[in-house]
């Protein structure tokens, strides 16, 4: 926890903002202890009552999470945090002006208290609470300080609560230091001589410290963190809108590998003849599942490790993507090893059990194990499809759309190994891809490899993932983005990095428009040939 808020401390801001729209409240509580005495001290400079502008600072914290993913540069952010606070301000002074009386009398917070009497007050006080001054103190100050301009009196109350440096309020402020120095020397020189001590004193006093910080970060853990990681540096439009049909595709999509595996298992089951295969059947489900949920919780690891300990992001990033390879490694291997494992099975359960193939359809050869159309495009099938476990002689199913454990189509094809212009398979290769492991030029999938790549991981030129994502243009994920151009990402490395400048490379007003869509047509080519599919064969092939 200590090498964390270290490693916070030195951060900019643009990387905690990065670390926040991750979820990680720490870095957003950083930014609160960073910028809570200039956001309170143009508060007060405004409101002219402690309580009140350190309630409307707060507010506009809690605001500022809430909407951290509308910030459209992240370097920006204490622009943009004084701009929630302006607005929070005006609110406060329309609200008030509906409750206080016309008379010129009560125009300051706490007017119905005499400055004079409340001097006299304050010096017959010996003991006064060191975490707030008292209501007459206050007044005094007020009226004091009222009556001075803001652009003498703002800097001159940061002045005095930032350990009276002059550099810090510049900073501030975003003036130069001499212009600083002219307002303060300003300042100084219109307080009322006999108050101008009391006053820098009683500034020193209302500093906001921990208490302020831990007010805001125990609000903000009742508050969920930004909705959409989309937002992360630049540019992206916000997906308010989404809640209705895109929140159901985007459900449907994302289970939609589980449902077809499902789909998948129970045409698999039906073409089982013996308790030798079911088990193959079974365990083979089973590995296939277990390499996609360790890489999916693997990837999920290191993103939180990293948050956790952001010094060495840089490793877990490396590991992150050597986890992707040896996932598309590991699918490739295990689609061939399933096969070859089908076949020597079915092989040897023939010899050893051949009673448990008398059926028609278990007859090699039979109608029931294949379907190809008799209508043929350049000598193509228009169809064809498998439907009975892989044997001796295999031959892989080719047609201008077809399905099998290998499929080639010339224009369509599903199965294990799917190569067609448009392929869904646990392997697929093509122009629009849907897999595991989908290799094209527009590719989507667990792991998605191509020219644009959409997925749970994805290398690409340009790479669009939720875990991780390696480009050569452009990556974007909420996980690890790696790419030689634009990279946005809580973990992002590339030339430009969570900007707009990286935001209009990686097009992602173009991505956001288009995001229902693509994962409405992961949904319909997944989940529509395996339910077919499996319909097809439990009718074709029981026994």
């Amino acid at each position: 926890m200590f090498r964390k808020r270290i490693a916070l401390n030195t951060a900019d801001d643009a990387t905690l903002v990065m670390h926040s729209l991750g979820g990680n409240r720490d870095a957003f509580c950083e930014i609160v202890t960073r910028y809570q005495n200039l956001m309170c001290s143009l508060a007060y400079s405004s409101v002219g009552d402690i309580k009140q502008s350190e309630d409307i600072a707060q507010e506009a914290f809690i605001d500022a999470w809430t909407k951290l993913d509308t910030l459209r540069d992240p370097e920006k952010l204490k622009a943009w945090l004084c701009g929630i606070l302006r607005f929070k301000v005006s609110h406060h002074r329309r609200k008030e002006h509906k409750y206080v009386s016309a008379s010129s009398d009560m125009s300051s917070p706490l007017a119905q208290y005499d400055g004079t009497d409340a001097a006299n007050e304050i010096i017959t006080t010996s003991n006064l609470d060191e975490q707030a001054i008292s209501q007459q103190q206050q007044t005094l100050m007020w009226n004091v300080l009222e009556g001075m301009e803001s652009t003498y009196r703002e800097p001159l109350i940061l002045f005095y609560r930032e350990q009276q440096s002059v550099e810090r309020v510049a900073q501030e402020l975003d003036l130069t230091v001499d212009t600083t120095k002219q307002r303060l020397s300003r300042g100084r020189k219109l307080l009322k001589a006999a108050m101008s001590s009391f006053v820098e004193e009683s500034l020193k006093s209302t500093k906001p410290g921990v208490a302020f910080t831990a007010a805001v970060v125990s609000a903000i853990s009742t508050v969920s963190p930004p909705a959409k990681a989309a937002a992360y540096g630049a540019g992206a439009a916000k997906a308010s809108s989404f809640f209705t049909f895109s929140a159901f595709i985007a459900l449907l999509a994302s289970a939609s590998g589980f449902i077809s595996t499902f789909f998948g298992l129970q045409a698999a089951l039906a073409q089982t003849r013996t308790v030798n295969e079911r088990n193959l059947v079974v365990k083979t489900v089973v590995v296939f599942m277990s390499w996609a949920i360790a890489f999916v919780v693997g990837q999920i690891a290191f993103k939180y490790t990293a948050l956790a300990i952001p010094d060495q992001a840089l490793l877990f990033t490396v590991l992150s993507q050597l986890l992707v390879f040896a996932f598309v490694f590991a699918y490739l291997r295990l689609v061939g090893q399933m096969v070859n494992a089908m076949k020597t099975l079915r092989a040897q359960e023939r010899l050893f059990n051949p009673h448990a193939f008398k059926d028609s359809a278990s007859q090699k050869g039979a109608k029931q194990r294949e379907i190809i159309s008799r209508i043929r495009i350049f000598g193509v099938p228009l169809f064809h499809f498998q439907f009975g476990m892989p044997e001796d002689n295999y031959e892989p199913a080719r047609g201008w759309i077809c399905g099998g454990s290998y499929a080639y189509g010339l224009l369509f094809a599903w199965g294990g190994v799917a190569v067609a212009p448009i392929s869904v398979g646990i392997v697929s290769v093509g122009v629009i891809t849907v897999g595991a492991v989908g290799i094209g030029a527009l590719s989507l999938g667990t792991v998605a490899i191509g020219i644009i790549g959409f997925g749970a991981s994805a290398v690409a030129y340009n790479a669009y993932a939720s875990l991780s994502s390696l480009g050569w243009q452009s990556a974007f994920s909420q996980g690890f983005s790696v790419a030689k151009e634009a990279a946005i990402g809580p973990f992002a490395y590339a030339e430009h990095i969570n900007n707009e400048t990286a935001a209009g490379i990686a097009q992602l007003r173009l991505f956001d428009a288009n995001y229902p869509w693509l994962l409405a047509l992961i949904a319909l080519l997944v989940i529509v040939p395996a339910a077919w599919h499996s319909h097809t064969v439990r009718k074709r092939m029981k026994v």
